[in-house]
């Protein structure tokens, strides 16, 4: 059967979480951690007690190799027992382990997808400054290892802005604000094109804000078991955090009602099994604080994520500045907090107004400035934004003329995979 009548798989990898599933579809089938628990317990033991022939040594090696779990079966497998090694194939959206992230696509495409990858193209995603080398390196795995029909490796930030699709107009010019729990990036896109010359990132992402909420939890003095602290952090922030307009405010409301702000967390020791409760307080709007005030989390970065924006548009083509400001759009799972969007277009819509009564002052009022559009799009999909976009893009039949395909890739090599043309359906 023809592979381009089959839909394509999409897989999202992300520094935290992978999403994959199947184009065409509202939602990801699977939402896994980027983890891999490995045996490495024949590689640590001494030759002396590998006993028996070299085929016998060679079948323990090869067993071993193949003892490996992904996602919540790799982090249940590592509490449960210390033989399995924790491993994280991505660091900060780049692939750091090629071995880990390779044994990660072959559980996501044989243990859950459960599909035959020589019959399905593949919709692969990554960061906006991902080197050429790390493209064909993922080319050579997809074509060598799981031989398939085609691939086609999209910039995660094209596909946030193709998730925010009307069926009346498909604007491919915006702004991403990508938040992650590994890396946070301001990226400029025009007509599908990555302006890369004013991509920005800030040193504050997802996996910070649980480590600010694991700190303040600590410092007064809650009864987590230190070995569940970062869980909990976790926890607390995806279900109890908010974005908040006025900090004072909100410590007063706190202060005044605590019954009504004050949540309860309800756990149970992991090595005892006693059941223990903690207050969720001020963590609650400090958590996502960081990024409008990152000062209260760290003082080697101290500019504020709309700061950041502004700065990020400000360097792009000035024909382009508007459309930009016009479309900001949100991506990631970090944010998803309430009221985040709201909070982040009132900051930036302030530095951008200030900046124009500049401007009119500055000249004496004889050249007026027309007010800038500033509008920062959220949607139900913001969450896994990406995946989303890459499903609606690998709907469409110009997906398949793009995609690289094996009888390219065994003519010209592992180099037609540096560059992924900018499609029809995109915009």
């Amino acid at each position: 059967m023809d592979p381009t009548s089959r839909p394509a798989v999409v897989i999202d990898n992300g520094t935290g979480y992978t999403k994959m599933g199947f184009a065409g579809n509202v939602e990801p089938c699977f939402i896994l951690p980027s983890v891999v628990a490995a045996n490495e317990s024949f590689l640590s033991q001494p030759k002396s007690s590998l006993k028996g022939t070299w085929a016998a040594q060679h079948n323990a090696g090869v067993a071993a190799d193949m003892d490996f779990f992904i996602g919540d079966e790799a982090l249940a497998k590592s509490r449960s027992s210390s033989t399995y090694n924790l491993r994280y194939p991505i660091e900060h959206g780049q692939v750091e382990d090629w071995d880990a992230m390779e044994r990660y696509w072959q559980q996501c495409v044989f243990n859950y997808l459960r599909c035959d990858p020589e019959d399905h193209y593949f919709l692969l995603t990554e960061s906006p400054l991902t080197p050429p080398e790390s493209r064909e390196y993922t080319g050579e795995i997809l074509f060598e290892t799981f031989n398939v029909p085609g691939l086609y490796i999209a910039v995660n930030s094209v596909l946030a802005l193709a998730a925010g699709y009307t069926t009346s107009k498909c604007e491919m010019t915006g702004v991403v604000v990508d938040v992650g729990d590994g890396a946070t990036r301001v990226v400029p896109v025009a007509e599908g094109y990555v302006i890369a010359s004013c991509i920005k990132s800030i040193p504050i992402a997802g996996k910070d804000v649980t480590l600010f909420i694991q700190q303040l939890m600590r410092e007064r003095g809650e009864n987590i078991p230190p070995e569940d602290s970062f869980d909990v952090a976790r926890k607390v922030k995806e279900m109890y955090c908010y974005t908040c307009s006025d900090i004072v405010k909100e410590y007063n409301k706190h202060d005044k009602e605590p019954g009504k702000y004050i949540k309860q967390w309800k756990g149970v020791k992991p090595k005892t099994g006693a059941p223990y409760t903690c207050d969720v307080g001020y963590e609650r709007f400090l958590g996502p604080e960081v990024f409008f005030n990152p000062e209260i989390y760290s003082n080697d970065f101290i500019t504020s994520l709309p700061a950041v924006i502004d700065k990020c548009i400000q360097s792009a083509p000035i024909d382009t500045r508007r459309a930009l400001y016009k479309n900001i759009v949100l991506s990631g799972g970090s944010t998803m907090f309430k009221d985040f969007g709201r909070r982040l277009q009132r900051d930036l819509k302030k530095i951008v107004d200030a900046r124009v009564l500049a401007n009119n002052a500055r000249t004496g009022g004889e050249i007026t400035s027309q007010p800038v559009e500033v509008n920062v799009v959220s949607h139900p999909v913001q969450k896994f934004a990406v995946w989303f976009g890459g499903s609606v893009l690998s709907s469409t039949p110009e997906f398949f003329a793009s995609c690289r395909t094996k009888e390219e890739y065994e003519e010209c090599g592992a180099s037609i995979c540096r560059t992924n043309p900018v499609f029809k359906g995109m915009y």
